[in-house]
């Protein structure tokens, strides 16, 4: 009857399906041990850590050097902080404010315009009855602090800045006082919400045709500002130079109680442009409204 029936163990039991001489199955060879185990991982990832701190302490001084040369580039060509020491433009901006200073558009051509709020450097001896001389610094401190202000870090404290409005161009003349006691440019009385309260336009009379390429500046607090009515006697009737203007300010920083954009009165869109034959003065900047 054959195998049917046996045990399957038979076969491998001394069956005839069994081997007569069984050989022991070879066991697996055992592969290459690791390197140094668990142990030597650990001095690798040790290793691979050192180096990269190493490369990152490597690589600070360049990081640092870049940030520096990119706040240097802002301040000299973009936009620069200035700390405003003396109260002749308040209440629009007031004594320890920050003023962001705009030196951008100027390299696109944009002209000044009425109503601008510009900082200007010093055309001689202004300073002396305008100006107020910050606190002085110990050593070290100061070296700090001019170091910041060189890279645009620190809002400048420079006294050879000075901060006005502008309130007439090349080609106006700037009056005061018509019959109510207003200044007018071009024969346009001028209302002017700005001036510090309890200030009349001007206490001084006066009437100046600027030149082309100059501006005519007062400051919003009038009976406490050294402006271009104090130097009519002088050269030019005290009209600054274009050249001179460092920036426009358009914007009060700091404190953040006080923080608010410096935007045209529109009483300066309502004057004509006298070297225009009587037109309304068109807008020369870019789209939106303009700065002041």
């Amino acid at each position: 009857m054959g195998s049917r029936g046996r045990p399957r163990s038979d076969r491998y039991e001394g069956g005839e399906d069994a081997d007569p001489d069984p050989k022991p199955e070879p066991e697996p060879a055992a592969g290459p041990a690791e390197p140094g185990g668990r142990a030597e991982r650990r001095r690798l990832a040790r290793r691979v850590r050192r180096r990269r701190r190493t490369r990152r302490v490597g690589e600070l001084p360049l990081l640092v050097v870049v940030a520096l040369c990119i706040a240097l580039i802002l301040k000299t060509f973009l936009v620069q902080a200035f700390f405003i020491p003396s109260g002749s433009m308040e209440q629009t901006i007031r004594i320890g404010d920050r003023v962001l200073v705009d030196k951008l558009t100027p390299w696109f051509g944009s002209e000044v315009e009425r109503g601008d709020v510009v900082v200007f450097k010093d055309p001689g001896g202004w300073l002396g009855a305008d100006g107020v001389r910050p606190a002085e610094d110990s050593v070290g401190i100061k070296q700090i602090k001019q170091a910041l202000t060189f890279i645009g870090l620190l809002p400048s404290a420079n006294e050879q800045d000075l901060i006005k409005r502008v309130i007439g161009v090349g080609g106006d003349t700037v009056k005061c006082c018509d019959a109510r006691g207003r200044v007018s440019v071009n024969g346009s009385p001028l209302d002017e919400p700005y001036v510090n309260p309890g200030n009349a336009p001007s206490e001084i009379r006066f009437e100046v045709q600027v030149p082309a390429g100059r501006i005519f500046v007062m400051g919003d607090h009038r009976a406490n500002s050294a402006d271009s009515r104090y130097h009519l006697d002088e050269a030019f009737h005290g009209t600054i130079d274009e050249k001179d203007v460092v920036g426009q300010a358009v914007v009060i920083a700091w404190p953040v109680g006080h923080w608010h954009r410096l935007e045209q009165p529109a009483t300066f869109r309502m004057v004509p442009d006298q070297a225009r034959g009587g037109r309304r003065a068109p807008r020369r900047r870019r789209g939106g409204s303009s700065f002041a």
